[in-house]
């Protein structure tokens, strides 16, 4: 018996079809040694010689892989096929003491019979580059973690952190929050000359004067256009036509993947991570069992394996007709800075379409599943051809112009459609009339708009991936885990679909430009993901990418623990008495707001949360109190009496004051409709 070691028990029920009798496998269920969860564990003075331990609730585990291990005939680790992959294999191998020339690492870019297969004929030894440049990472990022974060927490507020990425990525947030309070809007003029031809209405819009590009900034210009065009006829000067292209878009990599789940399906970060793993390791489909339905979902390359290609296209032979398959096969290039170790995200296989599987498939599960199953599937298709014309018209000095679109053949956009950020229209007109040069069209009339220009846009989650992609900040494996762990410590807040930075955020931000701006910056971040790559594919040695990091770091650590500078908010002194020892009850802020808190620290330990005035949404249905809105202790949000606990009134949808006519239940709110809030009643009023 074989024993196949891997990271998720969710994947064994795929694995187990093609492995077949012979195999065992076995979950660590992720990392079973790590560096410990306190204390800083790394040996600055040995040459940054991390300490290793086995994860406290693995132990069990790990007396079970040792035994299976001893009796089996050979020992294969197929966990991720990623760096972080990689390091578990080599702690695996570590705690079985096999040594490094053992030949017992297998990875598969996707969980199908060929690739498992194929992966078995193929073991090889731990690629210690790539262990070495995770080992790397995580030293980096515990040694700014560790070391940087009890500063923020002297300096601005308890219970703080900060990272090497984290707080590279609030920055960016920060500095967007900046340019927008910092943006002085400018006024401009759009203006459009409605145009006559037969029986169409043409729109033809202000370009140029006296052949030189303008934009009108105030009403005194546009007053000046008015009177000089008045009453003229707009002469066509040129038409211009062509045949113009549009290329398919490239197969998914983590981040685009990320970025049009969030834009198109208004899936977040963590849902649409949580789906792809999911699709990655085995969903069920009816007819097939437990089955993988995409490739490695971690990934930075768009590259594409020859036969996946080879099978799309004849798919698309089949199912399109000839006239969508390009005369030479797609070939999408991958970014310099991208580790290009796996293939883009795809389907396994194009046999199971997103509608075959639709019935076994959860609403995200399907709905991701659709969108990369399109995304790749029009990657191999032709191009769409569009006929485009561009006519200009001269009245007085004043030059307008009208763009003309027709699409001619979809070609990938049959199956696929970008998406644009603010879904604007690109200005084009559909089919024109005839048009000659040489030709006058009466003009009906000239309408103009005033705008102002506008601030840069917030980040979105989605935008914040694509901004964190392109500077080389983080890997894809991080996105998503960074941008939470920024909302869920409040240093960022969502609006909509906008992120804002809170002022604990801008606090923190400030206080590392101030002091850490040598290290906490895209440019420096940037330069490290480079140098973690040389350790990976140039056997750079990691010690020499930690030191001489530290020793700058270290420097700066000093400096900033020798600074009498102070952010934290001075405590306010309320005119509450303490309950326990009667002092003055003081307002502080800490890690989750602020708190009431004993003036007589330390000897009294007095605390209590602030008392916060509670909202009215209504009146109450039994008793025509005010209805209020109230958290429970989970924070979720209920309506309840003021007067309680006199009315002991409680709903978690939001009542109207009102009882419903055909049942005298009281009505709520809910869904843009008021219904009965009995659910045995069917009254709904819109």
């Amino acid at each position: 018996m074989k024993l196949v070691v891997i990271e998720s028990p969710s994947k064994r029920e795929a694995l187990k079809k093609y492995l077949g009798s012979g195999y065992e496998i076995f979950a660590t269920k992720g990392h079973i040694r790590d560096l410990p969860q306190k204390g800083l564990a790394i040996d600055i003075n040995n040459n940054f010689t991390p300490k290793y331990e086995i994860v406290p609730d693995k132990k069990e585990l790990i007396t079970q892989l040792k035994n299976k291990a001893k009796s089996a005939d050979e020992v294969l680790i197929a966990s991720d096929p990623d760096r972080e992959g990689e390091a578990i294999a080599w702690h695996v191998a570590n705690i079985l003491g096999f040594d490094s020339e053992k030949t017992c690492r297998i990875e598969f870019n996707e969980i199908s019979k060929k690739a498992v297969s194929q992966a078995l004929t193929k073991p090889r030894k731990i690629d210690l580059k790539l262990v070495n440049a995770q080992q790397a990472r995580r030293i980096l990022d515990r040694l700014v973690g560790y070391k940087l974060s009890p500063i923020l927490c002297k300096k601005i507020a308890p219970k703080l952190s900060a990272g090497r990425v984290q707080s590279v990525a609030l920055k960016l947030v920060v500095d967007r929050e900046r340019e927008i309070r910092a943006f002085v809007p400018q006024e401009y003029w759009v203006v459009s000359a409605l145009l006559k031809k037969d029986k169409h209405q043409l729109r033809a819009t202000l370009a140029t004067y006296k052949k030189k590009k303008i934009t009108l900034k105030s009403q005194a210009e546009v007053d000046e256009l008015l009177k000089a065009v008045k009453d003229k006829e707009f002469k066509i000067t040129e038409i211009k036509k062509a045949k113009t292209k549009s290329h398919a878009p490239a197969p998914f990599t983590t981040s685009t993947m990320q970025q049009d789940a969030l834009n198109k399906l208004g899936m977040s970060l963590t849902k649409t991570s949580a789906a792809a793993q999911a699709l990655y390791e085995g969903v069920e489909i009816k007819g097939e069992g437990k089955i993988a339905l995409i490739t490695y979902i971690r990934t930075d390359s768009v590259r594409v394996s020859s036969d996946a290609q080879n099978a799309c296209l004849e798919f698309i032979r089949e199912n399109y007709g000839p006239d969508y398959v390009p005369n030479k096969p797609n070939i999408y290039h991958t970014k310099d800075n991208a580790q290009d170790a796996h293939e883009a995200i795809r389907p396994i296989t194009m046999a199971i379409t997103p509608q075959r599987a639709k019935e076994t498939l959860s609403s995200d599960h399907y709905r991701l599943y659709k969108l990369i199953y399109e995304r790749f599937l029009a990657s191999q298709m032709s191009e769409a051809q569009y006929a485009t014309v561009s006519v200009s018209f001269d009245c007085a000095d004043y030059g307008f112009k009208l763009n003309g679109k027709t699409m001619e053949f979809p070609g990938y956009t049959a199956v696929y459609k970008e998406f644009v950020e603010e879904n604007n229209s690109d200005g084009m007109a559909g089919k024109l009339p005839r048009l000659d040069e040489g030709e006058s069209l009466p003009c009906e009339k000239i309408e103009s708009e005033q705008k102002f220009t506008k601030p840069p846009t917030r980040y979105s989650e989605a935008t914040l991936v694509k901004a964190m992609e392109e500077k080389g900040i983080g890997r894809p494996a991080t996105y998503a885990s960074t941008i939470t762990v920024l909302a869920k410590r409040k240093y960022t807040q969502k609006e909509g679909k906008y992120l804002h930075p809170t002022e604990l955020g801008e606090k923190i931000t400030t206080y590392l430009e101030k002091y850490f701006s040598g290290v906490i910056n895209v440019k420096f971040t940037a330069f490290m993901e480079q140098r973690l790559d040389d350790i990976a594919h140039k056997n750079e040695d990691w010690h020499n990418v930690v030191s001489s990091f530290y020793s700058g770091f270290e420097n700066l650590l000093e400096k900033a623990g020798q600074s009498d500078e102070n952010m934290k908010v001075p405590p306010k002194e309320t005119d509450q008495i303490c309950e326990k020892c009667g002092g003055k009850m003081l307002l502080r802020t800490g890690r989750y707001g602020e708190f009431l808190a004993c003036s007589n620290f330390p000897k009294c330990k007095n605390t209590r949360p602030v008392a916060k005035p509670l909202k009215k949404v209504g009146i109450c249905p039994e008793c025509g109190g005010d209805m209020v809105e109230r958290k429970s202790k989970r924070g979720k949000t209920f309506y309840s009496c003021s007067r309680y606990p006199d009315c002991n009134f409680m709903s978690w949808d939001i009542p109207t004051g009102k009882k419903c006519p055909k049942c005298s239940s009281y009505l709520i709110r809910k869904g843009g409709v008021i219904k009965c809030s009995n659910s045995g009643c069917d009254f709904v009023e819109s």
